[in-house]
């Protein structure tokens, strides 16, 4: 799960889906005009009384906006991904990173006393969700979470 996180380049390759554009126009009659509410991580000011990334509104247009972003995934992770420099990126690169060593720690040490400790270690990023503030969140609880837990399983093998 860390390691598909939704990035910018991935929002723009679900946009760009021929199979949802058509089950819009299935389901909507007339001529449909849709806006994406969104919240850019660049150039983008937080609103000071809540924290959060502001919304904005883009037309029609933005379509187009994906079908090149999306084209641009090829970028990840290079130093021409202006996405990958932003802070929520450099957390989440930063938090696959941390799984792997917790995975490798867990093997180190893992036997039939300790698999099922290991496993709801291993099983913690999964509360991790959401995006911007919520995410955050989520993972503070999580990181508390896995904390505790790995202070047990390393109790355990002392023992």
């Amino acid at each position: 799960k860390l390691m598909a996180y939704k990035d910018e380049y991935e929002v723009a390759r679900l946009m760009g889906d021929r199979e949802f554009w058509q089950s819009l126009d299935e389901q909507f009659e007339g001529d449909l005009r849709v806006e994406f509410n969104l919240a850019p991580q660049i150039l983008n000011r937080r609103d000071p009384d809540t924290r959060r990334a502001r919304k904005r509104t883009f037309g029609p247009w933005m379509r187009r906006g994906f079908a090149l972003l999306a084209r641009g995934k090829r970028l990840r992770g290079t130093p021409l991904d202006i996405f990958g420099r932003t802070a929520h990126r450099r957390e989440e690169r930063a938090l696959i990173g941390e799984y792997e060593a917790t995975i490798e720690e867990l093997l180190r040490g893992l036997d039939v006393d300790n698999h099922e400790l290991a496993v709801e270690i291993a099983s913690v990023p999964e509360q991790i969700r959401g995006y911007d503030l919520v995410k955050e969140a989520h993972l503070r609880d999580a990181r508390q979470r896995q904390a505790e837990l790995l202070g047990a399983y390393r109790e355990v093998l002392v023992r």
